[in-house]
């Protein structure tokens, strides 16, 4: 199984300049833990719930933006990557999400709940 097969199609974006509560309310409503940060049709970074839980826990959330708290020129990995990879990957690094891309153009977000599902699919 390869990461492609977990990818259900664009993932959810937005800007850098929305409010963090912004991103939070559209995380809540679609049910997803990450937002891909967007210029066009660029990748510039990701945040993530845990982003927005640490902005909190110092306070400042309500007077920052998405650019302010992201990961910016986040990792990405190709649409072939194995499962099995993808999950060495995520261990080595600590990160929880796993931006997609196939070329230049992002094709979605994989997270860990994703590869535990296809590990557990086996």
């Amino acid at each position: 199984m390869i990461i492609s097969d977990l990818v259900a199609g664009p993932p959810l974006g937005c800007r850098s300049d929305i409010p963090l509560t912004e991103a939070a309310a559209k995380m809540i409503a679609e049910g997803v833990g990450s937002l891909a940060v967007i210029d066009g049709e660029r990748l510039i970074g990701i945040v993530t719930d845990r982003d927005i839980v640490q902005s909190v826990a110092d306070s400042t959330a309500l007077e920052l933006t998405v650019g302010d708290v992201m990961t910016t020129e986040p990792d990405t990995v190709g649409p072939d990557l194995k499962i099995s990879d993808a999950v060495d990957w995520l261990n080595a690094t600590g990160y929880r999400h796993l931006p997609v891309t196939d070329g230049k153009q992002l094709v979605g977000i994989v997270s860990v709940k994703d590869l535990l599902w296809a590990i557990s699919e086996v």
